[in-house]
């Protein structure tokens, strides 16, 4: 919700609120009013002044508190507590409140919830929110991987811009402009904390998918440990789940190039579990049809072209799986130069040989990737 006010006049900053030492009463209500978002016309009728004395106030409280412009006086008036987001200025000190809890004492889920797992989304109370340009949905999605991490301003720069950054420091601007796009209606306060540290997303205000990957993830370990693999396949199935696309398409920086690399490891490691606990249980045909989407986006992955191969044998289709052999050859001699692995070839061997013994239960270095 914009910030407005309509519920008061701009009133003198409190005491420690940063604003500086050289600003008078009327430069502070100006600042007010500017952080509230009103135009130079707008304070003028709420303070009483002539339009050109407001762009007076306005330049000496930009000089005098060193700012740039009329966006990062908006940020610093938020930073300084001075407004509160869509209730007009602040008046005396901030207090946060604690959500309340409900009957029966369980506190009432996250409002708000940010997905890294495709394509960056954000959703509250279910309706989908603008998330402005690119750049400025890098940096929430920074946010949102660091897990109540508090990232300093170095940080951001340098994942969201990496070796080219930004002229102007837009970092504060962005993280204004995302405040106020992320606050829930009637929401005390904004889901970005700003501290002497840096920023970060405030713990338990924001439910983000890769948080509930992790969780699903620990799952994952532990029925493997309990030998369970009924379990671990339906834990596998609602992480995969959760994957949408492509993490974090599209956006820009280094981060968001590591962590799509990361994560798309991650699913296609949660794929191959899956499918060996498949293979394991006789349900070859399900093992079948996710390998083989997988195999069509990754076709030089050599492990999962040997998973693909041995579930296709297991469900009596020997020459598909030959075929399979054949095609992922051919793309890397093309491709890269190089001939198939051992893993490759031993797969084939067994398959020619109608070894379903040695099929059934794969060397350790068969084995899918590690998870965690």
């Amino acid at each position: 919700m914009p910030t407005t006010a309509t519920t008061a006049r701009p009133g003198p900053a409190g005491p420690g609120t940063g604003l500086g030492l050289g600003l008078g009463p009327q430069e502070r209500r100006v600042l007010a009013a500017v952080g509230c978002g009103l135009r130079d016309d707008e304070i003028a009728d709420a303070l009483g002044l002539p339009e050109e004395r407001v762009a007076e106030h306005l330049a000496r409280v930009l000089a005098a508190l060193g700012l740039r412009d009329r966006a990062a006086a908006i940020v610093h008036a938020f930073d300084a507590g001075l407004v509160a987001p869509g209730r007009g200025p602040r008046t005396g000190p901030v207090h946060r409140p604690a959500p309340p809890v409900p009957a029966g004492g369980r506190s009432r889920s996250p409002e708000l919830r940010i997905s890294v797992l495709g394509p960056l989304r954000a959703r509250l109370d279910g309706r989908p929110l603008s998330l402005g340009h690119l750049r400025q949905q890098a940096v929430l999605a920074a946010l949102a991987l660091g897990a109540g991490r508090t990232l300093s301003r170095r940080e951001l720069l340098d994942g969201v811009w990496g070796t080219e950054p930004p002229a102007a420091n837009v970092v504060p601007v962005y993280v204004y402009r995302l405040r106020r796009t992320l606050r829930s209606d009637g929401g005390p306060d904004p889901v970005i904390e700003h501290g002497p540290l840096g920023y970060r997303l405030v713990p338990g205000a924001v439910d983000v998918d890769l948080v509930r990957l992790e969780e699903l993830l620990a799952g994952i370990g532990a029925a493997d440990r309990a030998g369970d693999p009924a379990e671990g396949v339906r834990l596998c199935s609602r992480a995969l789940e959760l994957f949408r696309g492509e993490p974090l398409e599209g956006l820009p920086g280094p981060l968001a190039e590591l962590e799509r690399l990361r994560l798309g490891r991650r699913r296609t490691a949660l794929v191959q579990r899956k499918a060996e606990w498949q293979l394991g249980l006789g349900r070859c045909a399900e093992a079948v049809a996710e390998l083989s989407a997988l195999s069509g986006e990754h076709p030089l992955d050599e492990p999962v072209a040997a998973l693909l191969m041995r579930a296709l044998y297991r469900t009596g289709r020997q020459a598909e799986a030959l075929r399979v052999f054949d095609r992922v050859r051919r793309r890397l001699a093309d491709d890269l130069g190089v001939a198939p692995s051992m893993l490759l070839r031993r797969t084939r061997r067994m398959i020619l040989c109608g070894d379903e013994a040695g099929l059934g239960r794969p060397a350790p270095a068969d084995a899918a990737a590690p998870l965690m």
